[in-house]
């Protein structure tokens, strides 16, 4: 091996180290997809090298090491149909020489989160594989345990949708979060939320949704079926986990230091491209948030010139050097905009804004976010009304440029824009169907039947979003949110000190907009006070239920309101917590016999009607 060889082989080990240990602490610094790409070149100079025969380490130095009974490898990875093919035909080879004639696979949602074993006494990090690390003090903090302890191999992560209500203004990635918890002994202020409101959870790969396909059906449908998994999970992924069901030929299978043999992960891999950062536009959201925006040069990736290209927030620009000049590689899974995958040149210089590049008022740092402090911003106006109309649902019309017009007109409030008529319209310079569109538009959002919580929510309050904005209207009608105290949002389970804070700040700032909103007199569905529901006496009363299929007697969203207005906990996915499984018409064999596994209890629609109609 020549120099140069030996140089590259230093290098790229270098580079593979440094991102491990990023991604180890939660703040990975290139994709999985280029991580694996690295790695691969790597192999392809140096096969033997043992940086490729070992899994890739992890070191929480201050919690004590636990051996596994049985090794926690990393997974070989697929990114086409061809490299599954591949894997199913070396499979089924070792099959036939056995004698094995019908192999089954088992294809599971991959996490992206933090992996762990749990066997009811002992939970520990994967570590280097052969020895993790002791974390059950994650359970006192509030890791939630799905399906109880002791059920194996899984992944802490966080909610999806909470995460993306609660915490994407403090954090890049959910994985982010959960390392911080699970390392440190002094947990932030929003990750305690997310904890009380119980959505950092450890879920195990035998609770999670899954196919049982056989070789054939896995490599000719393979993207389809992890389409299809895909959308049955409220959890960080990065792919699919495809393992052979017999454990006989697990065992004939084995493993390499690095993987088991018998299973694969099954991930999408989006176009790259490499180009250079020209400029960066600096945008402003809702809650304040000002996130950059690259420009960069135009570039060809997967079909589409790309000229722009989101990064996450202004700590990723100050952390890995990037400004005008960097050269930077993109990828596009789908996404509109592309992402940021790696650096490959840091900028010379990194100019980060002082002031709001909409209203100029100072910016300030929260974590890796700048904010601007200014409620009346014009950007922060045009995005609540924007979120005001998507939330709300029911009326169209109003999109970004509409909204940028009003707000430029001056009609920066929604009392403002709820007053405008037909004629209002046109003196703005809308045109006469146009004006007239919108007058319409206004009218029906105020008198077709939407629900109170809907309604709430729309107002786009701080840590208030549609789960905890119905929750709260089960203890309060909307006309007294208004007046609603710190002290009796604690009371309420899931608001803790942080969220009934923000809560009531951010109602007491709108507190005028709600009650004069409230005056347009909205034709609004009611929430059912808890103390109205006891006295009903249900029979589904304190149930945890889950609707799934199309159902008859109304939208599922119906089925869900009805059953919440008969005191039911309306879940979205079956749990350990679930008593009762409705069962609509088109629900597949697997979301079943998920329930059964847990002691859910099946029903049919009608059946269900007859349990609620029998009080």
């Amino acid at each position: 091996m020549n120099k140069t060889d030996q140089k590259n082989i230093s290098e790229l080990v270098r580079l593979l180290e440094k991102h491990n240990e990023a991604y180890r602490r939660g703040m990975p610094t290139i994709s999985d997809a280029r991580y694996d790409e690295l790695t691969e070149e790597l192999r392809s100079l140096a096969p033997d090298h043992p940086f490729l025969n070992q899994v890739e380490p992890e070191n929480f130095s201050e919690k004590v090491e636990v051996r596994h009974p049985k090794p926690m490898l990393s997974t070989e990875k697929a990114y086409t149909s061809e490299e599954v093919e591949r894997f199913v035909a070396r499979v089924e080879k070792e099959a036939r020489a056995v004698g094995i004639r019908e192999v089954n696979y088992r294809v599971t949602p991959k996490l992206d989160g933090l992996a762990a074993r749990d066997d009811g006494s002992i939970f520990a990090t994967r570590g280097n594989g052969e020895v993790g690390y002791e974390i059950s003090s994650a359970f006192a903090k509030g890791v939630v345990p799905v399906g109880g302890r002791g059920q194996g191999v899984g992944e802490i992560v966080c909610s999806l949708e909470y995460f993306e209500e609660h915490l994407s203004d403090n954090f890049e990635h959910p994985r982010n979060m959960v390392v911080g918890i699970v390392t440190s002994d002094n947990v932030n202020e929003a990750s305690k939320q997310a904890l009380q409101d119980e959505a950092v959870r450890f879920v195990p790969y035998s609770t999670l949704p899954n196919r049982i396909v056989s070789g054939e059906e896995l490599v000719r449908d393979v993207w389809k079926i992890t389409d299809e998994l895909w959308a049955s999970c409220d959890y960080p992924l990065d792919g699919m986990v495809a393992e052979v069901m017999d454990t006989d030929l697990q065992e004939i299978l084995g493993a390499t230091a690095h993987h088991y043999r018998w299973q694969i992960a099954i991930k999408k891999k989006g176009e790259s491209a490499v180009t250079e950062v020209e400029d960066v536009r600096w945008q402003v959201g809702r809650m304040g948030a000002v996130t950059p925006v690259m420009e960069v040069q135009p570039v060809s990736v997967s079909g589409a010139t790309i000229r722009n290209v989101t990064a996450h927030n202004a700590g990723m620009l100050r952390d890995q050097s990037i400004g005008k000049g960097a050269v930077i590689r993109i990828i596009r899974s789908g996404e509109v905009i592309p992402k940021l995958e790696e650096v490959l040149k840091p900028a010379q210089e990194v100019e980060l804004p002082a002031e709001c590049p909409s209203c100029g008022a100072e910016l300030f740092w929260q974590n890796d976010f700048l904010k601007c402090p200014d409620f009346t911003c014009p950007a922060r106006v045009e995005q609540r009304l924007e979120y005001w109309f998507k939330t709300l649902g029911n009326a169209d019309w109003f999109g970004k440029k509409t909204i940028a017009k009003l707000v430029s007109a001056g009609r920066n409030t929604l009392e403002s824009v709820y007053e405008m008529g037909e004629e209002d319209f046109r003196k703005l310079g809308f045109g006469p169907v146009q004006s007239s569109n919108l007058a319409e538009a206004v009218y029906i959002s105020r008198t077709k039947e939407t629900d109170d919580w809907r309604f709430l929510a729309a107002f786009g309050i701080p840590d208030l979003g549609k789960a905890d904005s119905r929750k709260l209207l089960g203890y309060f009608r909307i006309e007294d949110i208004v007046d609603v105290k710190q002290e009796q949002l604690i009371a309420i389970h899931g608001f803790g000190d942080i969220t009934s804070h923000s809560v009531t700040e951010g109602i007491s700032q709108i507190r005028e907009t709600i009650l004069h909103m409230l005056d347009f007199d909205f034709n609004l569905r009611r929430t059912p006070l808890l103390a109205d529901t006891a006295s009903m006496e249900s029979p589904i009363t304190g149930k945890g239920i889950v609707f799934t299929g199309k159902m008859e007697h109304g939208s599922r969203e119906d089925m869900q309101a009805m059953a919440r207005r008969l005191g039911a906990n309306v879940q979205t996915s079956v749990t350990g917590k679930t008593d009762f499984l409705v069962c609509g018409s088109k629900v597949g064999a697997k979301k079943i016999d998920s329930a059964k596994a847990k002691g859910v209890e099946i029903m049919t629609e009608e059946q269900f009607m007859v349990i609620v109609n029998s009080n």
